[in-house]
């Protein structure tokens, strides 16, 4: 079953005001309460045992009871005048908020009608009206709505390329190629939105993003961008060609998932990427044919699994790569045929393991590797090491 995506609250909409006379009443009740409070502080600090009785008010002190009296009418009434221009701003604000929402609505429902045209350049504009919606979003969620329909659309079924050889299909492969511009527009426009820095207008940094079962066969680049929050979705995707980009990505918090994909033909480049809260799962992978690369990169928190993958072609690397925390699981994988390079890497805390792993071709090579040898790595003593794996001696038994 394909994993779901996080829900997140549901954003209240509409005001939820108290009627206007309790908030006076409570109003009033909580100045006589300070007033009374300040009058019986001072009294104490003064030091007062009783009041001189007076039978007669002079002039003075009487026009000082005069002032006193409008000065509690003046400020009962800036208090009134306070909470009823409070209210006032929040009903502007909301009604605000319901024209923005409101507007977003039409265009909303004008953009999505591109998308669903038949002509390729109708749904183009469709696209870059829904990433220009998804950006000026009154709300979070709308904004997430928004994400959804590009991601959905991605998803949809495409006919498959027809060719070139024959003349008779040469409209059906000229639509296919004006389709595919519009996949690859969208796979690009996702990569530049989640690049900007959290934010700033037009980051979707902390959405989600469901792109499960997919074909990529174009580049996508989160390079630098910074995973905190929310699930990037790449499960059962299929990477045949083109590139996805990572390099010196930040990934704190979240889930980035590749499990159950198909790896035959792209590059995946996680270079100087740092590892330090998310999790990254490649669980039951098959790689035939692609390049991953984490050269560089450091692991000091989350987890990432590689767990019953299959390697049977194409190069993945780790050189220079610092692992000094968190969950590095190759537990149960197949290595048959792909390069997989160790070279430099400094390994630390025990936490990468290759438990039940097999190694029965290829190239697993952890040459120059510094610090304690991974789990599932070191045969017992008079075995011998399985074929296609080369451990530094400072590890053998």
């Amino acid at each position: 079953m394909s994993p779901r995506l996080q829900r997140r609250p549901v954003e209240r909409r509409g005001l939820n005001l108290w009627p206007v006379g309790p908030v006076l009443a409570l109003a009033f009740a909580v100045a006589l309460l300070v007033a009374g409070g300040v009058f019986y502080t001072a009294w104490e600090l003064l030091g007062a045992r009783g009041l001189k009785p007076e039978h007669r008010l002079d002039s003075s002190t009487l026009f000082d009871l005069v002032k006193l009296s409008f000065g509690v009418v003046a400020g009962a009434g800036a208090l009134v005048a306070l909470i009823v221009a409070y209210r006032r701003q929040r009903v502007d604000e909301d009604g605000a908020l319901r024209d923005a929402t409101r507007l977003h609505t039409e265009r909303f429902t004008t953009a999505v009608s591109q998308l669903g045209d038949n002509a390729p350049a109708v749904q183009l504009g469709g696209v870059h009206a829904l990433a220009g919606l998804a950006d000026d979003a009154p709300t979070r969620a709308l904004r997430q709505t928004c994400i959804d329909v590009l991601c959905a659309y991605l998803q949809l079924p495409h006919t498959p390329d027809p060719g070139t050889d024959n003349p008779a299909v040469q409209e059906e492969h000229h639509r296919y190629l004006a389709l595919r511009t519009v996949r690859h527009t969208v796979l690009r426009l996702i990569g530049d939105h989640y690049r900007l820095p959290v934010g700033t207008h037009g980051s979707w940094q902390g959405c989600n993003l469901d792109l499960s079962g997919i074909t990529i066969d174009a580049t996508i680049d989160f390079s630098g961008a910074t995973f905190s929050e929310g699930l990037v979705n790449f499960h059962r995707a299929t990477f045949s060609s083109g590139a996805v980009g990572f390099a010196g990505a930040t990934f704190s918090g979240g889930e980035l998932r590749f499990d159950d994909a198909t790896f035959s033909g792209n590059h995946m480049v996680f270079i100087n990427a740092t590892f330090s809260g998310k999790n990254v799962y490649f669980g039951n992978s098959t790689f035939s044919g692609s390049t991953m690369y984490f050269d560089g990169a450091t692991f000091s928190g989350g987890t990432v699994r590689f767990d019953r993958a299959t390697f049977s072609g194409g190069d993945l690397r780790f050189t220079d790569t610092r692992f000094s925390g968190g969950n590095v699981s190759f537990g149960s994988a197949t290595f048959s045929g792909s390069d997989v390079g160790f070279g430099g890497a400094t390994f630390s805390s025990n936490t990468v393991h290759f438990d039940r792993a097999t190694f029965s071709g290829g190239d697993v090579n952890f040459a120059g590797a510094l610090g304690d040898a991974p789990s599932g790595l070191v045969p017992g003593a008079g075995e011998s090491l399985p074929p296609g794996l080369a451990l530094p001696n400072t590890w053998m038994p």
